[in-house]
């Protein structure tokens, strides 16, 4: 099996493990009121700027760990303050070091839109993501069928979730659908976890131009940003960059300046 094919087998177990110990009911009532309206990322992408979804994650299959022991409440709050979009938190314990209690802290943490960046294959997830404060779920097309991108995205509406869909491909783009609020396009192949920014330089003339697009992986620099931004790319998602660094949040701010001093 390749890397995604390992990721998803092992996601399979362990929703399957969950669902043994808690229903869906039990995530209805638990921490946050499933009614109560999500922050909208969709609308913060209207801006007419380039806007950084700033992401806390630890360890990645291809670079192993990059800051293990900071505390996520050391981060998303500078990351809010200094002028991020949306903080991306990624959930997956396995292969990435995360923890979806870290989906709550960082709701106490900011006002700002939260995507739970994970593998979702279950709606269990989506009540999941929910119930620990989410306000936008990612469904990544490289492991579901069209069917499961349809059913999930619908589940995520009814929750009053917002649905990034992410790909890779151009025969991935038929995963779109109207319940679907933004695409993203990664630069990285979830197959070998190989990068290259021209990924999004050749699939942007394909894409629908009714959806906002998020170029995610493997931006490191702010002239990068200025030459997608000015191809259609309204948000950037990036986490390595500023994780890999032993202050996150002092790495963010810097680049944040940058971005600014170049866009005025």
């Amino acid at each position: 099996m390749n890397i995604l094919e390992t990721i998803i087998e092992k996601k399979k177990q362990e929703v399957a493990e969950k669902k043994t110990m808690m229903d869906i009911d039990f995530l209805k009532f638990m921490h946050i009121d499933l009614e109560k309206k999500s922050r909208s990322l969709k609308e913060r992408l209207s801006n007419g700027k380039p806007n950084i979804i700033a992401e806390f994650k630890r360890k990645s299959p291809s670079k192993g760990w990059m800051n293990e022991g900071i505390p996520i409440s050391e981060v998303v709050p500078d990351y809010a303050y200094h002028g991020a979009a949306a903080v991306s938190v990624l959930t997956d314990k396995n292969f990435f070091g995360g923890d979806l209690e870290e989906l709550k802290i960082a709701r106490l943490e900011v006002d700002i839109p939260l995507l739970r960046k994970d593998f979702m294959i279950d709606e269990f997830q989506l009540y999941e993501a929910k119930s620990y404060g989410a306000d936008v779920i990612l469904l990544i097309a490289a492991c579901l069928s069209k069917e499961e991108v349809k059913a999930l995205a619908a589940k995520a509406k009814e929750l009053q979730l917002e649905v990034l869909l992410e790909i890779h491909s151009k025969e991935e783009i038929g995963h779109i659908c109207d319940d679907v609020d933004i695409i993203g396009v990664n630069n990285r192949s979830l197959e070998t976890f190989i990068t290259d920014i021209k990924t999004s330089m050749e699939l942007v003339e394909f894409l629908p131009a009714d959806k906002p697009l998020i170029s995610e992986s493997g931006i490191t620099d702010v002239d990068t940003i200025i030459s997608l931004h000015k191809l259609g790319f309204k948000g950037f998602l990036i986490g390595e960059t500023f994780m890999k660094t032993p202050k996150p949040a002092i790495a963010f701010a810097e680049f944040m300046k940058q971005l600014k001093a170049k866009t005025k």
